[in-house]
């Protein structure tokens, strides 16, 4: 309200695990607060747009493809929500930086996939992508869509998954790895983690945030 600052803007799914314990399914990310800490040390400031779940539509709206015992595949319905509504929305309404590298979009669990496959799909909208801990179990078909998506010039990418979250986890997310390399995506601007106590949590997600956040932006 007092300044003329235009702000990055970070989309996030399962916006009621983001900010509130109240809200939250089994804790909270506590966005807020490890961005207001960020910004007291660096001077680096994010507007967050926290896109709360369908409920029970959580499924069809975080996967791109339908599986055979859970269904699902809307996916593609809500990044064009995000994309062709939201988006121009919060860019009329509020202080942003418009170009696809101030613009994130972050998820965990099927929102990494679907953070992934939104990134990969429209990197003129989504410059970084954070891919925590993500279902890439799913559908087999995001490794054709990895092959087909991999050639991205500038789009930079964060994907964690945690020892404790299984070998099919930990799997999906090098096979991801190494088929993004393998077809064209810049090393560079990849960076893969593995936190050998990390569990599928809220908790997990909230203490790796601001690493997230500070190598996605190169904020030091």
């Amino acid at each position: 309200e007092t300044s003329d600052i235009d702000y990055p803007v970070l989309y996030m799914h399962d916006g009621q695990n983001l900010f509130d314990d109240v809200t939250s399914f089994i804790g909270e990310w506590g966005v807020d607060e490890t961005l207001n800490s960020l910004f007291e040390k660096t001077g680096k400031g994010f507007i967050v747009v926290g896109i709360a779940n369908g409920g029970e539509a959580r499924i069809a709206e975080y996967t791109p493809w339908s599986h055979e015992k859970y269904g699902g595949g809307k996916g593609e319905i809500y990044i064009d929500f995000i994309v062709k509504e939201l988006k121009p929305y919060i860019d009329t309404t509020f202080r942003t930086k418009e170009k696809a590298k101030d613009t994130g979009l972050i998820g965990s669990s099927l929102g990494g996939l679907i953070s992934f496959y939104g990134g990969l799909q429209h990197p003129e909208i989504f410059g970084k992508i954070g891919a925590l801990s993500s279902s890439f179990w799913f559908s087999e078909k995001v490794n054709e869509f990895t092959i087909e998506n991999a050639r991205q010039r500038s789009t930079r990418m964060y994907m964690l998954v945690g020892g404790e979250e299984g070998e099919e986890m930990i799997e999906g997310q090098e096979k991801s790895k190494e088929l993004l390399l393998k077809n064209g995506f810049n090393p560079k601007n990849l960076k893969t983690k593995l936190v050998s106590d990390g569990t599928h949590s809220e908790s997990f997600w909230k203490a790796e945030f601001e690493e997230v956040v500070r190598w996605l932006f190169n904020i030091n």
